[in-house]
């Protein structure tokens, strides 16, 4: 597997990953009828954020997005968005993209990572994050409408850098 920067190339196998995991509606709180130009917007930034893919030869096994969470007086703190292929999943690629997310955020000098809503019944990840040392801080009750599982919390993780 290689983790490097995407290109305007990878667009269109990060499209159909982006659109099934917003649709499946369990663990980002983004519009279903999102259309592809807004998922564009969305995932493929530019500096000072940056995007990444995932990839074994010829296919996208994830893909992350990365910066600050905040603008100006927050712009020390950094955060990230990450997307497994269905077919990929629990094969080690959210680790791997999570290991280069940390180290993209120590190079670029972050104090820390905020994860501003993670869904309390994504086991997976949130096991993933705390497994790399992140805490919860907090959590919104009933912030999320999960299609399974009815009004469930939304976690503020944050993992210090410094």
């Amino acid at each position: 597997m290689e983790i490097r920067p995407a290109d305007a190339e990878d667009w269109p196998r990060i499209w159909p990953v982006l659109r099934e995991t917003v649709q499946a509606g369990e663990t980002y709180a983004l519009d279903p009828a999102m259309s592809a130009e807004q998922g564009r917007a969305l995932w493929m930034t530019e500096a000072p954020r940056a995007t990444v893919v995932a990839v074994s030869e010829r296919a996208l096994l994830g893909t992350a997005t990365m910066g600050p969470n905040r603008p100006g007086p927050g712009a020390h703190v950094g955060t990230a968005s990450f997307l497994v292929s269905a077919d990929a999943r629990g094969h080690g690629v959210g680790r791997a993209l999570a290991t280069y997310v940390l180290d993209w955020h120590r190079r670029h000098l972050f104090r820390g990572i905020q994860f501003n809503a993670v869904v309390e019944t994504n086991t997976a990840a949130v096991a993933l994050w705390t497994s790399l040392g992140f805490t919860v801080v907090g959590t919104v009750p009933e912030a999320f409408r999960h299609p399974l599982h009815g009004y469930v919390g939304l976690h503020v993780m944050y993992l210090p850098l410094t």
